[in-house]
């Protein structure tokens, strides 16, 4: 059994006991977090939802917070002497797929 969820924007496939990385949740570690279903699929049988499937559930722990790799940005014009140069390091929240109920 699968579900399709999705949190920030962002829609992610998760099983049971699957570990993810989403944006940043503003939710302490060990909260439980219920999930927007979209699809779920169980031995074959998939519902999708319009936006959301009706009565479904998937509910997640916060494990962890933190922040990604760093990434530079540098942006410059030829011949002009512009240059500008800065990093960025996009924060995350662990969550830890706890069940999804159909």
């Amino acid at each position: 059994m699968f579900a399709i969820v999705q949190t920030g924007g962002k829609q992610y496939k998760v099983s049971e006991n699957d570990v993810i990385s989403v944006e940043k949740l503003d939710n302490a570690v060990g909260d439980k977090v219920k999930l927007e279903v979209i699809l779920v699929s169980d031995n074959g049988q998939v519902v999708a939802g319009n936006p959301v499937v009706a009565g479904a559930e998937c509910v997640a722990e916060v494990v962890a917070h933190g922040k990604g790799d760093k990434i530079v940005v540098f942006k410059y014009k030829p011949k002009k002497n512009e240059r500008k140069k800065q990093g960025h390091r996009q924060p995350f929240t662990q969550l830890k797929i706890l069940s999804i109920k159909k």
